[in-house]
């Protein structure tokens, strides 16, 4: 019955180490999910306000532009999803990766061929198990993502948008991320950013575009250089979503983890002092026995 102590004894000592790690990761992500609502919070406003002003040009200006309408010359669509650098983050990852599969297979349907771009080195992991090609890869900092690695993601989804059939060009974008609503609620979502599709919600109640507007020097020169950096501000803005939404699922499913393991170590030490009474009590049994043996014989 000893043996049955010592490998209690050794689950219980290896649980205690990976709850300490499981907490250990639980603070880290409580620590820094405040700033990265924060930063969520601070890309509104010039999210808004871009919005906004591609929404004046659209309306207000009778012209056609390469990101405003629809390609005919190719059936190629790039599809970017967004996922984890890490593991442990509960169904964060897989939501994504689940949402990006269903839209692929959409446009699978509609004859459309998928190319694909990934940030996080956990859907570059699925892709390459499934022996996928991925025409662009992102990786560092999915929990805090940088406005750098934005723009490069922004200009290379734009280069292939912009490109010919016959290089590679692509008649469609679309972005799989997930947004934050809450520390208990977050949302995976696809959208079509290319060719340009406005996001309802981004303008408050009450807001309205002003019903009129002078364009210097001409809306074509105003589209070139508020589109790309619309797109831009998009892509910001789901890095940063998904960020959010990638910390506050590792704290929940890290403080789930704490406490299974809190479980586990109650569960081996009622294990260990049972395994203990029923070695003392064989003790016991086997001291009787031989001194009932030793008074017999004499």
């Amino acid at each position: 019955m000893g043996a049955k102590q010592r490998v209690y004894r050794q689950r219980i000592r290896s649980t205690q180490s990976l709850k300490k790690i499981f907490r250990a990761m639980e603070l880290i992500a409580a620590s820094r999910i405040g700033k990265a609502r924060e930063r969520v919070g601070a890309a509104s406003p010039y999210a808004k306000a871009i919005t906004g002003a591609i929404e004046a040009v659209a309306m207000h200006a009778n012209v056609e532009h390469p990101l405003t309408i629809e390609r005919t010359d190719t059936k190629r669509v790039a599809l970017l999803v967004v996922t984890a650098d890490r593991g442990m983050a509960g169904a964060y990852t897989a939501n994504a990766l689940r949402s990006s599969e269903r839209l692929r297979e959409q446009l699978m349907e509609q004859g459309k061929e998928v190319v694909q771009y990934v940030a996080g080195r956990r859907g570059i992991s699925y892709f390459h198990f499934r022996n996928r090609p991925l025409a662009g890869r992102w990786t560092g900092g999915s929990d805090s993502p940088s406005l750098e690695t934005a723009q490069e993601i922004a200009r290379a989804l734009l280069a292939a948008f912009l490109a010919p059939a016959d290089q590679g060009g692509v008649a469609e974008l679309h972005i799989v991320y997930t947004r934050y609503h809450s520390m208990v609620d977050q949302e995976s979502r696809v959208i079509r950013a290319l060719p340009l599709e406005v996001v309802e919600g981004e303008l408050g109640v009450g807001e309205r575009v002003p019903p009129l507007y002078d364009f210097e020097p001409s809306p074509e020169e105003v589209l070139d250089a508020l589109l790309p950096r619309y797109i831009e501000a998009r892509v910001y803005s789901h890095l940063l979503q998904s960020a959010a939404s990638e910390l506050a699922a590792r704290q929940r499913a890290m403080n789930t983890a704490t406490t299974n393991a809190e479980d586990m170590i109650r569960n081996y030490i009622r294990l260990a002092n049972a395994a203990r009474q029923t070695e003392i009590t064989q003790e016991i049994s086997e001291i009787v026995s031989g001194a009932d043996a030793l008074a017999a014989s004499s």
